[in-house]
């Protein structure tokens, strides 16, 4: 039978007697009050214990109790063993993920939605110089004031890694990493790629190095052959055609070592602080009639500009970075395909776009393909005179230029390659207003 039912029965009941006991000595009223004050004695006791029992939980059990409040004491308790279970699972869990936290030898930082310091693992005491307590609840850009640490901080965009010496010894090199999660909480991770940025700087030097050595001695042996070619009719035919293939040979070492420099250069050196206005649509221009001129003939390239803003930055390597887009373009999207040099407007900011209608990349080569050397078809590769260092130059000019390279291609329908700039690298375009 209901719980409520039975209640209220027991109510009636109580009201009916005593009213009835007060009408044999003339005053029903007084009985009926008196029976409604015994009810209400009663569950002000209930509800005394109720609070009592609540002050002391989880340690007491409930008060013992008959009909609803017995019922709401067995609920109540019973949700109270669920919570407890919950609570400490919660425990176990989050000590379970401190423990391996603390395991890590990489620094583990917990901010909060202000940046403020929350939690952090020994590794970052080490790596970050962070102090317990003294440090919880300081804002992170009051401890690593690196000004390139606070903008990476500042702009949400996390990406890429940010790499920095360690705020404590300028010996080490640490990679910073931060992820937003929950409520607009941030996570920290600092990494110490030290030995791996020494290696990283070996192998670039080494590369510099030999290429650079490689230069004079490429020249050299390109003058000798061009000596040659000019006297081939005094040759034997078999001489003369070995003759042609060297100096292909020769030509194409030529273009590895001049990427290779490049490459190592735009590695090494800081980006220019001194941007200087590059107008588009003649330096489209000009790489369309070099694409022509590569093409011979066999592409279609044209120019599309629905944009009348200018960039900021180093015209070189921009140049640098959209020819290598736009000849890749005439190399492997095949014969009769239709190239277009886009440069639009885009919700981030602008685009440089090089678009072709030609074979189209398999998307599982997509994510490799600006990888020094990566090729999607090496026989095809060889066979048109790229050196595998095209994407990998227009990747680390964008990064110089705080701008993305995005890629959306499926086989048999084309290619787009598109570089997109931020707001900051854009200024309105004299020549385009003039």
């Amino acid at each position: 039978m209901d719980l409520w039912f039975l209640e209220l029965r027991r109510l009636a009941w109580l009201c009916i007697v005593l009213t009835l006991s007060g009408l044999v000595f003339g005053a029903p009223g007084v009985g009926l009050a008196l029976g409604l004050g015994i009810y209400l004695t009663l569950h002000l006791r209930q509800l005394h214990a109720l609070h009592r029992w609540l002050t002391r939980m989880p340690q007491s059990e409930p008060p013992s109790a008959s009909g609803i409040w017995g019922a709401i004491f067995d609920r109540l308790h019973t949700h109270q063993k669920a919570q407890a279970k919950t609570q400490q699972r919660l425990r176990n869990t989050l000590q379970r993920i401190q423990d391996s936290s603390e395991a890590m030898s990489d620094s583990v930082v917990m901010l909060d939605r202000r940046g403020d310091l929350e939690w952090w693992n020994s590794s970052a005491e080490a790596m970050l110089g962070l102090r317990p307590p003294q440090d919880r609840g300081q804002h992170i850009t009051n401890l690593i004031r690196d000004p390139r640490f606070v903008d990476y901080f500042d702009r949400r965009a996390y990406r890429e890694p940010l790499t920095l010496t360690s705020p404590i010894d300028d010996r080490r090199v640490l990679q910073f990493q931060l992820t937003l999660y929950g409520d607009d909480e941030r996570l920290l991770m600092a990494r110490d790629i030290t030995r791996l940025h020494r290696l990283e700087q070996m192998r670039r030097d080494f590369v510099a190095n030999v290429s650079h050595e490689l230069r004079t001695p490429l020249t050299v042996l390109s003058g000798y052959l061009e000596t040659y070619a000019d006297h081939a009719e005094l040759m034997p035919p078999r001489l003369a055609r070995s003759l042609g293939q060297m100096q292909d040979q020769t030509a194409r070492m030529q273009n590895l070592v001049d990427d290779l420099l490049m490459l190592s250069r735009l590695e090494i050196d800081q980006p220019n602080p001194h941007r200087e206005r590059v107008s588009l649509p003649p330096l489209l221009d000009t790489i369309r009639r070099d694409a022509l001129a590569l093409s011979d003939g066999r592409h279609r390239v044209s120019i599309a500009v629905e944009s009348d803003r200018a960039l900021l930055g180093d015209p070189k390597e921009l140049r640098s970075a959209i020819s290598n887009l736009t000849f890749n373009a005439v190399r492997y999207s095949g014969e009769g395909c239709q190239i277009v040099l886009r440069w639009r407007d885009h919700p981030a900011g602008a685009a440089l776009e090089v678009e072709d209608d030609g074979e189209g990349i398999d998307p599982v080569h997509i994510p490799r393909l600006t990888e020094r050397f990566y090729r999607v078809d090496k026989g095809r590769s060889t066979e048109t005179g790229g050196t595998g260092l095209g994407l990998a130059i227009v990747k680390h000019v964008l990064l110089r230029h705080d701008a993305r390279l995005e890629i959306a291609s499926y086989p048999g329908q084309g290619a787009l390659f598109r570089c997109v700039f931020p707001t900051q690298r854009l200024t309105e375009d004299q020549a385009a207003l003039a």
